[in-house]
């Protein structure tokens, strides 16, 4: 990876001056030379994370910036995978958060990291209710499906073995999803029988194993 402390640097600094031109720039950059996972790993997750305890240290001051780099963060992932993966019939990954989950961004990443491998996604977003998770599953007939929790308090462990337990197809011949429980939120509270994959390369590789066993 080289020295990115100072990639870390010239990015927290973008944002502290909310120049949105250079972060862009330097966030196309970091993903262009290190690639999608190990930017987020290496630079992005680095920055974000001291840009957060800038805003713990401080009476809660520069949260307008933890939210500008996030947004930016988002449309840099948008712009470095901007193709649409075709469908494959039994090939596609359904990401969502759980009901009460907002955090987005590290689904956002996991998307455009199977999209750069040219895996097809549906990425539902934040806070799905539980019947359109339910719906958005068996429309879809994914090989996996990554369900994101931030916190203890939102992660499901019904709501995960309910979606691991749908079948879909013809008779004798009846599949089910790969279920992956991601996200800090299922620390500590495994659901027996699903995937805890512990950060952003395990979780690709999880995923990717499924669709490719």
């Amino acid at each position: 990876m080289g020295d990115v402390r100072q990639e870390c640097r010239g990015i927290a600094r973008a944002a502290l001056r909310l120049d949105a031109a250079v972060l862009d720039e330097l966030l196309l950059a970091a993903i262009a030379e290190h690639g999608l996972v190990a930017a987020w790993t290496e630079v992005i997750v680095p920055t974000l994370q001291a840009v957060g305890r800038k805003w713990e240290t401080s009476g809660e001051k520069y949260v307008e910036v933890e939210h500008f780099l996030s947004w930016h963060v988002s449309g840099a992932l948008r712009r470095a995978t901007s193709r649409t993966v075709e469908d494959r019939p039994g090939a596609t990954t359904v990401l969502a958060c759980v009901p009460g989950e907002n955090h987005t961004l590290p689904l956002e990443v996991l998307s455009a990291a199977l999209t750069e491998r040219g895996i097809p996604v549906r990425m539902f977003g934040g806070a799905l209710p539980v019947e359109s998770l339910v719906a958005a599953v068996r429309r879809t007939g994914p090989a996996a499906v990554g369900l994101w929790a931030q916190s203890r308090t939102t992660a499901s462990r019904p709501l995960a073995q309910h979606v691991a337990a749908m079948e879909w197809g013809v008779r004798g011949a009846r599949r089910r999803p790969v279920v992956l429980t991601l996200g800090p939120g299922w620390a500590g509270r495994p659901v027996a029988g699903l995937a805890r994959p512990s950060g952003l390369a395990e979780a690709v590789a999880a995923l990717e194993s499924s669709l490719y066993p």
